[in-house]
């Protein structure tokens, strides 16, 4: 055998002497990964403490009415209108879950199993339409459905995703005409 292959074939790794010092690093960056998810968990909960004088959710009143549209998907959370980072977590709003959403002539009625159901009132609803994002979402232009409410004095926008984005279209537009039909009634009154 050659000498350079006789050298390659006697090298091997250092045995690792040292077990004290890697264990401590590992312990360490443990402690850092604990720290920095504390630390988020405790600026979630201070923006629910800044966003209190959000008065409680209503909830759907016993007789709705007919449904005019129902929707499955996703509630991605919701933010102060026109702000799309600005999320909004105080009465469970800031969790995002899977949504059952019905539009009744009362109001837009969203169940969401494993977090706090809402209900919008017709009176309340402002505005309908399709974005492309909301609080940490990004979809293509279009993919979210934002439904604008106004609530303790601040309008608040919400995110939702069908399961058949091809539905998003028709409740921008069952929205919309149901809101000019709510301001004009009101208007003749």
């Amino acid at each position: 055998m050659t000498p350079v292959l006789l050298l390659a074939a006697e090298r091997e790794s250092a045995e690792v002497t040292d077990w004290a010092a890697r264990l401590g690093w590992v312990a360490g960056l443990a402690l850092f990964v604990a720290l920095v998810y504390w630390l988020m968990r405790e600026g979630w909960k201070w923006r629910g403490t800044l966003q209190g004088d959000l008065p409680e959710l209503p909830s759907a009143p016993d007789e709705p009415g007919e449904a005019r549209l129902t929707m499955s998907g996703r509630y991605h959370g919701s933010t102060t209108a026109g702000q799309w980072l600005d999320r909004i977590v105080a009465h469970g709003l800031g969790t995002r879950s899977r949504a059952e959403l019905t539009l009744t002539d009362a109001g837009l009625d969203v169940v969401r199993p494993g977090a706090a159901d809402f209900f919008v009132p017709a009176a309340a609803l402002r505005e309908a339409r399709l974005d492309k994002g909301i609080a940490g979402k990004v979809l293509t232009e279009g993919g979210l459905l934002i439904v604008t409410w106004a609530h303790g004095g601040k309008l608040i926008d919400s995110g939702f995703r069908s399961d058949r984005a091809a539905e998003h279209n028709e409740w921008v537009d069952v929205i919309n005409s149901m809101i000019e039909t709510t301001t004009r009634e009101g208007a003749e009154r």
